[in-house]
């Protein structure tokens, strides 16, 4: 079996692009600025501020779920997810540190 291309990357690089990957749609997008917005756990109120069906939504929260950027608590059927504060801050950390052009390594003026 070959090696996974995974194992070219350092960890850095692999979790910068787990993290890109997991905000590359804009109904996660949405998601995430409602429930900072809305600074409080949500749960069937997605469905209408996003306008997809529940099931899509579903899915788009298990997907920011796995990132660790929600938390959230099961009671009966319903479910409420709201940000994970200490993941939020660690994610814009990496990313600051990944846009951070006024690193001196990188070239301003080239082409």
């Amino acid at each position: 079996m070959g090696i996974s291309k995974t194992m070219l990357f350092n960890d850095q690089q692999n979790e910068i692009a787990t993290i890109a990957k997991g905000l590359a749609h804009p109904a996660r997008i949405a998601i995430l600025q409602y429930l900072i917005k809305a600074n409080a756990c949500i749960n069937g109120d997605l469905v209408e501020e996003i306008g997809l069906a529940q099931a899509t939504i579903s899915q788009h929260l298990r997907e920011l779920k796995s990132l660790g950027l929600l938390q959230g608590t099961i009671e009966g059927t319903r479910i409420s997810y709201c940000i994970n504060a200490q993941r939020w801050a660690e994610v814009k950390t990496l990313l600051v540190g990944f846009f951070d052009l006024e690193n001196p390594d990188v070239q301003k003026d080239c082409c």
